[in-house]
């Protein structure tokens, strides 16, 4: 493949990524048909989302890996959490202001990078990008995106961040680094955890077919290679990048403290603790659950964030309880997009803010700094 043509491929024209290879079926409603009763948290979205996405785009949207175990825990790990208020706190005034890597955030909800929305609404990644900058928030765009990333960008200035995929042309990743710093992004998020594709049985029936790039073990052609996914991505591809990216560097898909560990040790800024939605290696632990070990294993040398089954204010509080800066949220902003384009995006952040900022004051928490983990109620 030419340089011109990987180029073309990722991050702008189509979205071409493993599983968003999709036959274009259109949407079964209009994407911005109004609820005739407004949902009222962020969950209510997601049947109202469902009624407007074709069967095909939906079970993309909605799928997890393989026996979708992990999709399913990171919902349930939450809501196993037990909160442990604090009363008798004057909490008249609600702060849910934050410093990440230089940058002020009204709150610590970011939209988490998201592959080919274009098949969700037409408007696709700039038209989520209005939303969540009406609603204050910020946008990490995907490598894969259906839109260029000038374009994002420039519908959500000064607040957005960039999605790598690392390319097999090397060339090409450095091209798209600098291709996202130039248009504003102020963050780079390395995507780690998918060196190959990941079992899933929703895609499969869907017929996606990635391109395969060559042969695994015995000489067959294996299914789980593609051209958009480097297999051979290490900590010395991390170190390369790093040399040379002008914006904060942060790794997106860790789980182990052990890999936490090394991340602090090289320097890097961040760590978005993650399992990929449930959507790439099944029967991992949720990431709630995953994100105490790794809190200990860095110490606050680096900023850890968190995504994967938030869909309540309740959640960012555990979150954050537990060790994370900020939370990131995936399917939710999807639903809002579906559901009422730009407005819905912004529905969706303005209702998580408060949910958000109402747990605070019932904890006793006027302050993202009083957010610790004696606010989680112990196990027995």
């Amino acid at each position: 493949m030419k340089r011109r043509e990987a180029i073309a491929l990722v991050a702008g024209a189509l979205g071409a990524v493993p599983g968003s290879f999709l036959p274009r079926t259109a949407l079964a409603q209009s994407p911005t048909t109004a609820a005739s009763t407004p949902p009222v948290n962020v969950l209510e979205f997601e049947p109202l989302a469902r009624q407007r996405l074709s069967h095909a785009v939906w079970d993309y949207v909605a799928q997890g890996a393989a026996d979708e175990h992990t999709l399913r825990r990171n919902r349930e790990a939450f809501d196993a959490i037990r909160l442990r208020p604090r009363v008798l706190v004057d909490v008249s005034a609600v702060d849910t202001r934050l410093e990440l890597f230089g940058q002020k955030l009204e709150f610590p909800i970011l939209l988490a990078p998201v592959a080919a929305q274009g098949r969700i609404h037409g408007g696709a990644e700039p038209e989520a990008a209005r939303g969540a900058r009406a609603a204050g928030a910020t946008i990490v765009i995907s490598t894969f995106a259906s839109s260029k990333i000038e374009d994002i960008a420039r519908a959500a200035p000064g607040r957005a961040w960039f999605q790598l995929y690392v390319h097999r042309d090397r060339t090409v990743t450095r091209d798209l680094v600098q291709r996202a710093e130039a248009a504003g992004c102020t963050a780079l998020c390395i995507t780690v955890d998918t060196p190959v594709n990941p079992m899933r049985d929703r895609e499969k029936r869907l017929a996606v077919r990635p391109p395969y790039t060559g042969p695994s073990s015995g000489g067959r052609v294996s299914p789980i290679y593609a051209d958009a996914l480097d297999p051979t991505v290490t900590w010395e591809t991390v170190a390369w990048i790093r040399s040379f990216a002008k914006t904060p560097v942060l790794l997106k898909g860790v789980l182990s403290p052990d890999d936490a560990r090394r991340a602090a040790s090289e320097g890097l800024s961040g760590l978005i603790v993650s399992n990929h939605g449930g959507r790439n290696l099944d029967t991992t632990p949720p990431t709630i659950e995953a994100l105490p070990a790794v809190a200990e294993a860095v110490q606050e040398r680096i900023a850890l964030l968190l995504d994967s089954g938030v869909r309540r204010g309740t959640d960012i509080v555990k979150a954050l309880a537990l060790g994370a800066r900020a939370v990131l949220i995936g399917r939710p902003y999807l639903w809002g997009l579906a559901v009422d384009g730009a407005a819905g995006v912004q529905r969706v952040v303005d209702i998580l803010r408060d949910e958000l900022e109402t747990a605070m004051a019932l904890c006793g928490a006027p302050r993202l700094d009083k957010i610790n983990r004696l606010l989680i109620w112990p196990e027995r």
